[in-house]
């Protein structure tokens, strides 16, 4: 079944990976990010692509994570384990040496939103709009994510996405380089094809060196941050404040946080 929800194609040299999960607005669940990460890795391994492109069928690119799922699933392993399974799944496509095109249109949410700011362009049709929302359900933004908008928007922007969740507009994302350019909604897949067969000439070990270049400008910091999330995410899950957010959602009341945090022990500071 995820195997139609997240659909993957070829068209000559050029892969299509297609979000198909129209009745939820294409929000992803364990088994689609499983599908996901089999791509990536089909991908990687398959020397006769070119370039990828990532699209969607439906209203929405993507509205991110299943909530209904979110502090609610029976796992057969702990949360980091979850969380490290994800980090690297979603990290293969460092590893790949054709970009990856992101066609985006409606809501692109949460840790969707976050994958494809690790992929190379992301174009947008008009309308379209990108959101973090993940602490208005007591967790935090962990796929890399936040060091990707931070290098690209600075601290203030991040802080008001992140701590509002407020929305970014198109118009907005295009000033500032989230996305690289905006089109009317029906020719968003023809110009992303085109894109794609421009690159599909080039000589491929210019365009692997070329993404290579790229990256190492940016890949150190996002790799660190993920980092930092996955600890971060940890210690919330196991958090006070988070089994109370969770035990008033299901009782429908009001949250009454304990705010209880450990500093860490500073470096060299004894007792």
């Amino acid at each position: 079944m995820s195997e139609d929800r997240v659909r993957l194609s070829y068209e000559g040299p050029i892969a299509i990976i297609t979000n198909d999960n129209t009745d939820k607005h294409n929000a992803f669940d364990d088994a689609m990010d499983a599908r996901l990460f089999e791509i990536l890795a089909e991908l990687r391994d398959n020397p006769d692509v070119r370039v990828a492109i990532w699209r969607a069928e439906g209203r929405s690119f993507s509205s991110g994570r299943d909530v209904s799922q979110i502090g609610r699933q029976q796992l057969e392993m702990s949360h980091h384990q979850l969380m490290t399974r994800g980090h690297r799944g979603i990290q293969q496509i460092f590893d790949l040496d054709i970009p990856i095109l992101v066609a985006h249109h409606g809501w692109t949410i949460g840790g969707s939103f976050q994958r494809t700011l690790l992929c190379d362009v992301r174009i947008a049709a008009e309308g379209s709009r990108f959101m973090l929302p993940e602490l208005t359900h007591g967790v935090i933004a962990d796929t890399g994510g936040v060091a990707c908008l931070y290098q690209m928007c600075g601290h203030g922007v991040v802080s008001d996405m992140v701590l509002t969740g407020r929305p970014l507009q198109a118009e907005e994302a295009l000033r500032y380089g989230v996305i690289s350019r905006i089109v009317p909604r029906d020719e968003l897949d023809a110009t992303v094809r085109e894109m794609a067969e421009k690159i599909a000439v080039i000589p491929p070990l210019s365009v692997k060196l070329a993404r290579r270049v790229i990256r190492s400008l940016h890949e150190p910091q996002i790799r660190t941050s993920m980092h930092e999330e996955l600890l971060m995410q940890t210690v919330i899950n196991k958090s006070e404040d988070f089994a109370e957010f969770k035990n008033a959602r299901t009782e429908e009341r009001s949250p009454a946080f304990p705010g209880v945090w450990v500093k860490p022990p500073r470096a060299g500071r004894e007792g």
